[in-house]
């Protein structure tokens, strides 16, 4: 099997980083349908739907990673695409909450295989400001996906109702693994495999988490994590209770998405020049000191009918946070660790994800029927995660 070229490989990264994206964005215009259907006494039980991805994808990113070191990268997203499909099947099938919420969990164990072993296979790869750049670039997909995800969800509930969501995720998943599995070759070679041994894993794992470049990713990772899950949790009803535009919701949430998608390749450009650090430092510092600005502004009433349009805009630029930091975060902290890049990714990958859907839930939790709580929440995680980046060990070359 012939070797891709480098834009083939970063549209298949891409892919594999957008089913996450498509499993989150696209249900998120059948929550009030599933609320009204399932759990019409408690129609918050609906938000579920979401946190149980997320959760299913947190436990199975601390064995995707693992897994691929032993298996190979290519066998392991087989797994995990198998295993999405089967939960995709299941929602489709179910018929109380109680089982789509299974089957939402199974899909999040599924999705954790082409999440973490896509970063290790960028690592395989590539290394320091180079899988930055590649990352940065795979990234653009990740977010131009929201910008369709909700519009093909609504699309599909108007015409065959919300179940079909899960049908189209088989489709998705079946076209992205097909495409991985019949042109990109296996990136880790046999002889380069750590055996599922209990004293190894507990090596690779012991070697990732006191790796101080490791530990400080983690934490600025979860801060990042934790304003866009807090962000998304609340966003649907800031848009219908606080602006009356539920209706056209998925317009707008393709809106922010499509103004944000350049923050990702003109992130591969300029983290070549500047390295990585400079770029997630400047971007945290730029994103706390404009939240808590517009926390301040919107607790005295200084937008008045513009204060859509402020909310709209700032929106944007929380995506375009996630493009500046998440791609170097991770390049960051397996610059170090290319050697056991699956135990990493998936260590890195599990912890800040539970970690910021922890603390994501709570900041959805403080929605008062305004967006003044989320500003000085995200202003305070981004003021964190700028301060950790202080403590980051400079690089020893001109890589990061």
């Amino acid at each position: 099997m012939a070797t891709v070229s480098r834009w083939e490989f970063i549209a298949m990264m891409g892919m594999m980083f957008a089913t996450i994206a498509f499993s989150i964005d696209a249900m998120l215009p059948a929550l009030p349908e599933i609320a009204q259907e399932l759990t019409p006494s408690d129609p918050n039980r609906a938000q579920l739907i979401l946190t149980s991805f997320l959760f299913g994808m947190g436990i199975g990113t601390l064995f995707a990673g693992p897994l691929s070191d032993a298996l190979g990268r290519k066998a392991v997203i087989m797994i995990g695409a198998t295993l999405y499909c089967s939960g995709a099947l299941l929602g489709y099938l179910a018929q109380d909450l109680t089982w789509i919420l299974a089957a939402r969990v199974l899909q999040g164990l599924g999705a954790a295989g082409p999440r973490v072993v896509s970063l290790a296979m960028a690592r395989d790869l590539f290394s320091g400001r180079a899988m930055a750049q590649i990352v940065s670039y795979a990234m653009l997909v990740f977010t131009i996906f929201p910008a369709i995800a909700p519009l093909i969800g609504a699309w599909i509930i108007l015409g065959f109702g919300w179940r079909a969501i899960f049908l189209a995720f088989l489709v998705f998943s079946f076209i992205s693994v097909a495409w991985l599995g019949l042109r990109q070759p296996e990136t880790l070679p046999r002889d380069k495999r750590r055996p599922l041994a209990l004293n190894t894993l507990w090596s690779g794992l012991r070697e990732t988490l006191i790796h101080r470049q490791m530990q400080l990713s983690i934490l600025v990772q979860a801060c990042v994590f934790a304003g866009l899950f807090g962000s998304l949790s609340s966003i649907q009803q800031i848009f219908d209770h606080t602006y009356d535009r539920g209706d056209s919701f998925p317009l707008w949430f393709g809106l922010i998405a499509l103004a944000a998608a350049p923050a990702g390749p003109i992130n591969g450009l300029l983290v070549m020049r500047l390295g990585m650090r400079p770029l997630i430092r400047i971007t945290l510092i730029l994103q706390a000191g404009l939240a808590l600005l517009l926390g301040v502004l919107f607790a005295l009433g200084a937008f008045g009918e513009a204060a859509f349009w402020i909310y709209l805009g700032w929106n944007v630029t929380l995506f375009a946070t996630a493009a500046f930091t998440i791609g170097n975060l991770n390049a960051l902290a397996l610059e170090p660790l290319g050697h056991i890049a699956g135990m990493a990714a998936s260590v890195m990958g599990a912890i800040a994800t539970v970690i910021g859907a922890a603390l994501g839930a709570a900041v959805g939790a403080l929605f008062d029927g305004t967006p003044m709580p989320l500003f000085f929440a995200l202003a305070g995680l981004m003021t964190i995660g700028a301060a950790v980046m202080l403590c980051m060990p400079r690089a020893r070359s001109t890589r990061g």
